[in-house]
């Protein structure tokens, strides 16, 4: 057993002064009153803050690496990379590629998810999507909607994918929508230019969550929602790479105050040149160039992912939106939690969940 003895534990809406007790990677007791034995080891929080483990289900890399590409040896410097900057559950993301490389990719990703237990999930993202809005998707690789496909991919992946992204004004893919959505897996919509009528279409087939809101997909107008107004009318959950480039932080704010709180879900989308200095990288073989921490296609300029890291997320979440830190992590943990649902197990404090914190300070 372990006591992390006299933190400050975030437990559910306030800052609380207490002892926590875990045992075999689960929550035994929270109390003030918690006496060790001698076989218990003993953690001094004093002045320290006990938080929930931040949750990113969506990211491609970091530390020199992506999961397009890395062997898994470079896989477990991405999960070390995200380990250290307070991530608790990750979904690794496999982008758009050539279909032998995906699956080859996947099979990798379920071994390394045996001796990294953070690995709750994978999120596919593509081949299902727009061409007109593939952002640095290798085109080539693009696919319209298939369920034989995407089993493929599943049973490649062992039934770990938890998510995957769809254009839903393609052919078939409010079927395909209905379809996976039946299979318990999230269908978020994203890279795509779909109007709100075919949003809504794919809303009502099953689509849960709309992929990295505001880029690569439809904009508002007065004439339609389209995908980025869809997404602020809806119920449904709205990733948004919280790192002020990809959205503008009063834009990030206003998001925030239209949806509620409680329907954000930050994303890093981070890359394998997180955590490394500017530079020269790749992304699923197309040549990126990251300048001031921006990354870019080198062919023509369209962003290529983040270089974000979740701490820093997280730091942007308070400042950007100005609330406390109590509310402003719920969009790092609660919420994505909720979403795949793990919110049984992750996101929040409390006996019986997964001993899944970080400490700070």
């Amino acid at each position: 057993m372990i006591l992390y003895k006299n933190g400050l534990a975030l437990l559910g809406d306030k800052l609380v002064k207490t002892d926590i007790v875990a045992n075999h990677g689960k929550i035994i007791e929270i109390s003030t009153e918690i006496v060790p034995d001698e076989q218990t080891e003993v953690v001094d929080c004093t002045n320290r803050y006990i938080l929930p483990a931040l949750v990113d289900i969506h990211t491609h890399g970091a530390n020199g690496y992506d999961f397009n590409t890395a062997d898994t040896d470079g896989m477990k410097k991405i999960l070390d990379f995200y380990i250290a900057h307070g991530v608790g559950t990750v979904f690794p993301t496999v982008m758009t590629d050539d279909e032998e490389r995906i699956c080859h990719q996947l099979e990798l990703i379920v071994q390394l998810a045996k001796d990294y237990p953070e690995i709750k999930g994978i999120h596919l993202e593509g081949p299902f999507l727009s061409e007109k809005f593939c952002g640095a998707m290798p085109v080539q690789h693009l696919r319209n909607p298939s369920a034989d496909l995407f089993f493929k991919f599943q049973k490649h992946a062992n039934g770990m994918i938890k998510i995957v992204t769809v254009a839903p004004e393609l052919p078939k893919a409010v079927e395909f929508i209905g379809e996976i959505s039946d299979t318990g897996v999230v269908v978020s919509l994203g890279h795509s230019g779909a109007n709100g009528e075919t949003v809504q279409k794919a809303i009502k087939a099953g689509a849960k969550s709309f992929t990295h809101w505001g880029n690569a997909m439809s904009q508002l107008d007065r004439h339609d929602l389209n995908m980025a107004g869809s997404a602020m009318l809806s119920d449904n959950f709205c990733e948004v790479i919280c790192d002020g480039k990809h959205v503008q932080k009063d834009v990030f704010r206003l998001l925030v105050r239209t949806k509620g709180l409680d329907k954000v879900v930050c994303i890093t989308d981070s890359i394998m040149a997180t955590g490394l200095p500017d530079g020269d990288y790749t992304l699923a073989g197309n040549d990126v160039v990251v300048v001031n921490g921006d990354a870019r296609l080198k062919s023509n300029g369209v962003r290529a992912g983040s270089t974000l890291d979740a701490y820093t997320g997280l730091a942007n979440a308070v400042s950007f939106t100005g609330l406390p830190l109590h509310q402003a992590i719920r969009m790092w943990t609660v919420n994505p939690a909720r979403l795949v649902g793990l919110s049984h197990r992750i996101g929040t404090i409390e006996i019986g969940k997964d001993a899944d914190f970080i400490l700070f300070g």
